[in-house]
């Protein structure tokens, strides 16, 4: 056995000997930055991710993203199989997936509207209904309830002054709780987004909400 001892430094991907930073680990300085419409064939399939700024009122599957729903239809030997990706679409583009969006979606993959609704309820990663510019979803499954997710998921609610499932006033959050991230050796695991932050402590909430801030600053 080796004598090195384990490290882990609270985020996943960089625990041995590799020189790089946190930033590149988790990809800070490649989010945003992806094509709308897929890049090649063959990964506009996996694109699909929440953004910050999205338009509830904006048209489904117009210019860029015409072209990127073209690429992922490619990429299946049957319309219904492009389900998933195609609701990632609409939820990153108007933020959540209205019952008018699933309509739409299912007259274009020629599906049944209740098909649609079926698959889109069944999974919580599709919002159903609008929310905040940050959706702040905090792990409280038995891993990370054992490290402290409860305390976690209050400093949230108390330093964006809303109630659990609510959104700010601003709009900036809604806070929520998960069932499972995923991420049980990185507890207390937090998702904002598509992103993760983990080993999350009550005490750097207030740190992650001023760098929640300053993003929605730096885009108006």
């Amino acid at each position: 056995m080796s004598d090195v001892p384990f490290r882990n430094p609270g985020w996943a991907g960089n625990t041995g000997e590799f020189d790089l930073t946190e930033e590149q680990v988790r990809g800070d300085d490649f989010i945003g930055q992806r094509p709308l419409h897929g890049g090649h064939s063959s990964v506009s399939g996996t694109m699909p991710y929440m953004l910050v700024e999205r338009n509830p009122q904006a048209g489904l599957f117009e210019g860029e993203y015409q072209e990127r729903l073209e690429k992922i239809l490619t990429r299946y030997p049957k319309k219904r199989a492009a389900l998933l990706p195609v609701l990632g679409m609409v939820q990153e583009l108007r933020g959540y997936v209205s019952p008018e969006s699933m309509d739409r979606v299912a007259e274009l993959l020629d599906l049944s509207p209740a098909y649609v609704r079926g698959v889109t309820t069944f999974y919580t990663m599709y919002n159903k209904r609008p929310v905040g510019r940050h959706l702040v979803q905090v792990c409280t499954n038995i891993s990370c309830n054992l490290c402290g997710a409860d305390e976690v998921l209050a400093a949230f609610l108390r330093y964006t002054d809303i109630e659990l499932g609510a959104t700010s006033e601003d709009g900036d959050f809604t806070v929520i709780e998960a069932e499972c991230l995923a991420a049980c050796g990185f507890p207390t695991c937090v998702q904002i987004n598509s992103r993760y932050f983990e080993n999350v402590t009550p005490a750097d909430v207030p740190k992650i909400i001023e760098h929640l801030r300053a993003q929605v600053a730096g885009s108006d």
